[in-house]
């Protein structure tokens, strides 16, 4: 294992933040075959679970190198985002946002597929792996060249030079309250299909651009959006899906235990055996999935109506029919309790932590099978 401390841009004077990632395994580059997975924990800052999965991860991997196991090359950044990490306001930790910018700190990552389109035109061929390499060679070129100018900036840029030339990225969040469920781009499910049944997802979600730049997205975007630019301008270089990303959200923020996390590392590290990236002898069976994948389209985020106190009616996980009661807000003052119903059928995969709300407020959200969003599908 080797462990690199990723110095960030001083934001002040007498202040410097590192983000540390740990290395298994050998550059997937100089193993014939070898994948490089790239696995990142809490880029919001605040949502825990993820670390310590990390830290459960963490020796299973040193296991196996130590075994001779890994073929390929595993990256594990287990915090993520210090910046996030060190923000309280009011004893409050304060990790979605970057206090300076009010930026999400999981959007505005590049368009990659816009900035290396016209540095690759002219070195295509028909080899789709030596396409790969190349687009991978424009990103890190582009990455090299981009001079950060905020601690922000140079986080981002830090993450995506360990990830961009991954096969498989998995980024790992949770929600409020809810249930295991995956965020993935469809070009990336079939791939990805066998760690969300691993992991026991209880919700999926599919979407081609969600919108607002999130960091997987990044990542596994810009191989359509290159092979969609080429084909519109008539070029017929086959480019294949050369990175695979999803977010797993890891239940909710109150779900730090170590029995869940031991249970996500043991999922994660059988699906490194699955996919030959590990190679314990051990080849484990993908179990039967507890649902099947439906549009991020057609998940409704429901709303409340009015101010109040939240008393829910549904669980995570339970599955409602549309007209359903989720919840109700109470208003203590005149004495009335108004609904909140089901707009869809599907699972009801998270809920917000908190139990009071103003007019509207986010109150859920329930995976229904039929699309019916458009624009920028995820939240703030």
């Amino acid at each position: 294992m080797q462990r690199i401390d990723h110095p960030l841009l001083s934001p002040s004077l007498g202040s410097h933040k590192t983000l540390t990632s740990f290395h298994f395994g050998k550059p997937a580059n100089t193993v014939e075959g070898g994948l490089k997975i790239y696995i990142q924990a809490s880029l919001h800052a605040e949502e825990l679970p993820g670390m310590l999965a990390a830290y459960h991860l963490k020796p299973l991997l040193e296991a196996a190198e130590a075994a001779g196991q890994i073929v390929g090359e595993v990256v594990l950044v287990p915090v993520s985002n210090p910046i996030g990490l060190s923000q309280r306001v009011d004893h409050k930790p304060m990790g979605r946002f970057e206090l300076d910018t009010s930026e999400n700190f999981n959007r505005h990552y590049p368009d990659f597929a816009k900035e290396v389109l016209p540095s690759i035109q002219g070195k295509l061929s028909s080899d789709a792996a030596a396409n790969v390499a190349t687009a991978r060679r424009a990103m890190a070129e582009h990455l090299a060249a981009w001079t950060p100018d905020t601690e922000l900036k140079s986080m981002r840029k830090a993450l995506l030079t360990l990830a961009h030339d991954a096969d498989i990225v998995l980024d790992l969040h949770c929600d409020c309250e809810g249930v295991m469920h995956f965020y993935c781009e469809e070009t990336c499910w079939p791939q990805l299909a066998p760690i969300a049944h691993f992991m026991g997802s209880q919700a999926i979600l599919l979407a081609k651009d969600s919108g607002g730049g999130p960091i997987d997205e990044s990542l596994s975007g810009v191989w359509w959006r290159l092979a969609e630019a080429l084909k519109k301008q008539g070029l017929d270089y086959p480019l294949p899906q050369g990175c695979c990303t999803t977010t797993i959200e890891l239940r909710g923020e109150l779900d730090v235990t170590h029995a869940y996390a031991k249970q996500d590392a043991r999922a994660i590290f059988s699906y490194l055996e699955h996919i030959g990236v590990l190679q314990t002898g051990n080849k484990p069976t993908v179990p039967a999935a507890l649902c099947q994948p439906t549009p991020l389209a057609g998940s409704e985020t429901l709303r409340a109506m009015g101010p109040g106190v939240v008393v829910y009616a549904a669980e995570p996980g339970q599955s409602l029919k549309k007209g359903e009661m989720v919840a109700e807000i109470i208003d203590p003052i005149d004495q009335v309790a108004t609904p909140v119903l089901a707009g869809v059928d599907g699972v009801f995969y998270a809920r917000i932590r908190d139990r009071y709300v103003t007019a509207g407020c986010e109150i859920g959200k329930i995976a229904g099978a039929t699309a019916f969003r458009t624009g920028p599908l995820l939240g703030d």
